[in-house]
């Protein structure tokens, strides 16, 4: 019944988008990796939504609520500041020059030389800390709710390392044969579904916690073990509180806003308007997601005390609360929202590689090459990175400290150089493109040393915050030294397009977002329910 469910659920999400997609936006590279620009707001919203929630939320974030608190909702509810930012600001400008993708504004700002260097970073870190979890945590939780080694008569080790396989090449040829827009399509029926797990868990586990008896169940996680009910966190905890105001704010901002593929699913809307509404529905939806990632790990601690590993915290609460229907309708949903994020990463490698490095490469060299042609060699290079991916992610099985630190520890070292060189190009015109270089550089070796040799005794969120003002200055009186009249033909306009061009109702929306959002913490928190 498992199986069938799987499988009924999945073909039936790939079955309407397939019903809803045209062949032609593989043809051309605008269609190919931006959907040809034509998705509505219902389109962005929830491809940038489904692109952010893959198995990593679903497994990471139960697994430090349950061994931890709430804290780690920090992630995503804190996030809502970053996004109204980005609508507001970023979103304005990136629409105005037409990039296709982010590193396209530190050509303009800088040259193409850092351009080309930023793009090799941001794909060796696909390849290492984006592609790899992804199949992962995709893997693991096929292989509890399946009970792949047992089924199979093997190894755990060995099942996660089928899956891992069984998953990377699905998804290469969903990416590969479909492109960006048939993505987009399978989020929207994903989205309404990840909205439906996430009203049923609750109920579930509260009826069975309850024995029958719903209130009673809510009353149980509730009013006992409240410590697991904070989501103000000291620094012991997952995500201290303090880190929402350092790095989780930075953190937060290059995510949404310089992510490139995150922006790629922006950058595929209509026009600015509907970027705006997109990006704000995710927001909204970022306020929802600790029913569908959070909770389940509070209610493990309660129906399931001792889970070993902890990260099957979510795959076993998910067995042990739901009948085999609604198992299989819960893996699809995951399945889907892997590979949601696994496809649009490996579009972003193809998009960075044939605008960034390729065409920049042809062009130079005077050859001519039809757009099919260069569709197809980002094809072939999705597929070398996807293989690349495959190899590495069965050993994040034995990151020490659990699934979802290694995850945005390690994240550290390849997104905050480039978010620190962005900011200081947006904010200065005094930033030579040779020290930007510099302090990219400057920040990953600083970073590594810090964390990984030294192991220094500060929260890596702190350290984010911490070296962005160092390297900051390092650079900025670099370049005062060094090239003391240089100034950028290139300034940062705040308002972007025309404001005509804007959505209305943005502030109006935003503003209730951050009251709840508010809320949310005050809630959960010693002067509400975790007293």
């Amino acid at each position: 019944m498992i199986v069938a469910s799987f499988c009924f659920f999945t073909v039936l999400v790939a079955l309407w988008s397939l019903l809803k997609y045209k062949s032609y936006y593989t043809t051309t590279l605008s269609g190919f990796f931006l959907a040809g620009k034509s998705n509505s707001f219902w389109m962005v919203g929830s491809a940038l939504l489904l692109t952010n929630l893959s198995a990593n939320q679903f497994i990471g974030e139960n697994e430090s609520v349950y061994i931890n608190n709430l804290s780690v909702i920090g992630w995503g509810v804190s996030s809502v500041v970053a996004m109204l930012v980005v609508s507001e600001f970023l979103l304005p400008i990136y629409f105005k020059h037409g990039f296709r993708t982010i590193p396209d504004f530190l050509s303009l700002r800088f040259n193409a030389k850092t351009k080309l260097i930023v793009s090799v970073l941001i794909l060796v870190g696909y390849i290492v800390n984006l592609l790899p979890p992804v199949l992962y945590g995709g893997a693991l939780s096929l292989a509890i709710m399946f009970d792949v080694p047992a089924y199979f008569q093997i190894s755990y080790w060995q099942s996660i390392w089928v899956l891992v396989w069984a998953l990377g090449i699905i998804g290469s040829l969903y990416s590969i044969l479909g492109g960006l827009k048939l993505i987009s399509l399978s989020d929207v029926s994903l989205g309404l579904g990840l909205f439906l797990l996430a009203l049923i868990i609750p109920v579930y586990a509260f009826w069975y916690l309850g024995s029958g008896n719903i209130w009673e169940g809510v009353q149980q996680v509730f009013l006992n073990k409240t410590e697991h009910l904070n989501a103000v966190g000291d620094k012991h905890d997952a995500v201290p509180f303090s880190t929402l105001f350092t790095g989780m704010l930075l953190i937060n901002f290059y995510y949404w806003g310089m992510e490139p593929y995150i922006a790629q699913q922006t950058l595929s809307a209509k026009n600015l308007k509907e970027a705006q509404k997109g990006m704000t529905l995710a927001a909204g939806g970022k306020l929802l997601m600790p029913l569908l990632i959070n909770l389940p790990g509070l209610l493990a601690i309660h129906l399931l005390p001792k889970v070993e590993p902890s990260a099957s915290v979510f795959p076993n609460l998910i067995v042990h609360i739901f009948p085999d229907i609604l198992v299989g309708f819960s893996l699809a949903l995951v399945f889907g929202a892997a590979m949601t994020t696994y496809t649009a990463g490996l579009q972003s490698c193809g998009s960075l590689f044939i605008f960034n490095i390729y065409k920049p490469y042809l062009e130079q060299r005077n050859i001519i090459v039809s757009e099919s042609q260069l569709v197809k060699k980002g094809k072939y290079f999705e597929l070398i990175i996807s293989l690349s991916a495959m190899f590495i992610a069965p050993f994040i099985l034995f990151a020490h400290d659990g699934f979802y630190t290694y995850l945005q520890t390690v994240s550290g070292l390849f997104n905050m150089p480039i978010f620190t060189i962005m900011m200081m190009g947006i904010l200065s015109q005094r930033v030579t493109p040779a020290m930007a270089q510099l302090g990219l550089f400057l920040y990953m070796i600083s970073y590594f040393t810090l964390v990984f040799i030294w192991k220094l005794d500060l929260h890596y969120l702190h350290l984010f915050a911490l070296l962005f003002v160092i390297i900051a200055i390092i650079i900025w009186i670099g370049s005062k030294l060094t090239q003391p009249h240089y100034k950028s033909t290139f300034q940062f306009e705040f308002s972007g397009l025309d404001r005509t061009s804007y959505w209305k109702g943005r502030h109006l929306v935003g503003t209730i977002l951050i009251l709840v959002m508010i809320a949310i913490y005050i809630v959960f928190s010693p002067l509400g329910l975790a007293r």
